[in-house]
């Protein structure tokens, strides 16, 4: 691994249902999050991504590119744009520093139509053996609903 190294881009459909799930599966039952309703009564479009699917799917990105064995030692990320049903994210990283014992921080940005919707950092602990490239993952991920609502 090296400093520059960038990592392929994922590109995320922002369902209704990814959305709903995240907020459940992360008990953040906000209503801005699975009612467009008070969303919109409160300012928004619609629903929209809460913080911790935004965390979940940025350190799904990392291990993905880096393999079962890397361990996440620091997620460090800002929320910008919201993520709306119908769009797409699409996450890229490069890498910014790598210490001697192989520790690799990630500059993550992660885009939607509207703008960045995260940026930040990760750093990620790699085992020796894994410290190289790791072939190119799925681009993008399944609906969790055969058939989706997209």
């Amino acid at each position: 691994m090296r400093v520059g190294h960038e990592l392929p881009p994922l590109e995320i459909p922002i369902t209704r249902t990814l959305i709903v799930a995240g907020a459940v599966a992360s008990r953040d039952y906000q209503d801005v999050h699975h009612d467009a309703e008070a969303a919109r009564e409160k300012g928004s479009p619609d629903i929209f991504m809460n913080i911790l699917t935004t965390n979940g799917l940025v350190g799904r990105y990392i291990t993905d590119h880096f393999g079962p064995e890397a361990r996440l030692r620091a997620v460090k990320i800002r929320l910008g744009a919201p993520n709306y049903p119908g769009d797409t994210m699409v996450l890229t990283g490069t890498v910014v520093a790598v210490d001697k014992d192989g520790t690799t921080e990630v500059r993550v940005v992660g885009a939607n139509g509207v703008g960045n919707h995260v940026t930040g950092t990760v750093r990620v602990a790699l085992p020796a053996a894994s410290q190289t490239t790791r072939p190119a993952v799925p681009s993008a991920v399944p609906s969790a609903v055969p058939g989706g609502d997209r």
